[in-house]
Parts: structure tokens; sequence; C-alpha cells
């Protein structure tokens, strides 16, 4: 089983799909350090991504995904746990 395998790309289409993106915010910029909220992403959008996220990539995320992981970076990270944890041993 190849490994899946979450970017920044995934996410910034993700986001646009889902809530669009702010006429002030160039999501093809440097955004990764960027905390969603000065993306204009707030907490409707966020749960729209992550619905986005468990129906594309067939995972469960926690309900506090967006809490413990404020920016792009660590989001993807955090989703790519997902992926490690289901092909663990």
């Amino acid at each position: 089983m190849s490994e899946q395998k979450f970017t920044v790309e995934n996410l910034k289409r993700i986001l646009r799909e889902g809530a669009g993106a702010d006429e002030g915010v160039d999501l093809d910029g440097d955004i990764l350090d960027t905390d969603f909220e000065e993306l204009g992403y707030e907490s409707l959008a966020l749960l729209e991504t992550g619905g986005r996220i468990e129906r594309e990539y067939g995972i469960s995320l926690d309900d506090d995904i967006f809490v413990d992981n404020r920016t792009p970076r660590s989001l993807v990270a955090a989703v790519n746990e997902y992926f490690k944890d289901l092909v663990a041993p």
C-alpha cells in the first residue's frame, strides 16, 4: 500500500472549493505559517474544510484539529500523521 500524502496544494484547493478565498489574501503566496483567521478562514469555513478533507481522503479528523493546528503548515503535518497511523502495523 502506498502512503498517501496531503500537501499544502491539496489544502489550498480544498479551501478554495469549500469557502473561496478572501480578496485580500493570496493563497499562492507564502502562507504556510499564517494563521487561518488571518487568511480569512473562520470556524465555519474550517469545519467545511475539515469535512472535505475527511470525505476526500477517507479519514476521520479529531474535533480539535483546527484548534491545535492554526496554520497551513501545522494542519498539513497533522493530516499526514493520520495517514501514518493508518498504515502503521
